[in-house]
């Protein structure tokens, strides 16, 4: 199936599902939806970092610190979280990721979706979608912190990202 037609829940403000749509509708109409972001940790607790391919309908060829996607309808994100994850990092068996928090993202020029952040340690190798990910590894922390004034990243996981480091933060305070 074509990404574009993929059919998403429409959600307001708080959350709850309005209407339904074809992702490439809901991007072109700028329609809130749901999206999911994973960060994902390998046996060193290094983070998996990839470049998204040029044909991704959202922020082609851009740095991201988590894998993730939209929230199909009538899927939880729990459902997509882990749907996600094993898509984009090509495995199977992966441990359910772990709900964090949710926001709503907003870029403030009508892109707009409410986003849940996740995190999952995956010890195996990975084999990531061609389709999805041109080029991947797994960073530390303080490379990723070196890197996002260099490379250019998908806003969404950048503000996601802010907000993730605030979460442990506050846990940690």
């Amino acid at each position: 199936m074509n990404p574009a037609d993929e059919i998403l829940d429409i959600v307001d403000e708080h959350d709850r599902v309005v209407g339904q749509s074809p992702r490439g509708e809901a991007y072109t109409q700028r329609l809130r939806h749901r999206a999911v972001f994973i960060q994902t940790r390998d046996a060193h607790g290094r983070v998996f970092v990839h470049r998204r391919t040029p044909t991704k309908l959202v922020f082609p060829s851009l740095y991201d610190m988590f894998v993730g996607g939209v929230v199909g309808a009538g899927e939880s994100y729990d459902e997509a979280a882990l749907r996600e994850a094993e898509e984009e990092l090509g495995v199977s068996g992966l441990p359910r990721p772990t709900f964090l928090f949710k926001f709503l993202y907003d870029d403030g020029a009508g892109q707009t979706w409410w986003s849940a952040v996740y995190e999952v340690r995956y010890e195996l190798p990975v084999s990531p979608q061609v389709e999805e990910v041109a080029w991947h590894d797994f960073l530390e922390e303080a490379e990723i912190e070196r890197r996002l004034n260099d490379w250019e990243w998908v806003p969404d996981g950048v503000e996601a990202y802010a907000r993730l480091k605030a979460h442990r933060e506050e846990r940690a305070g």
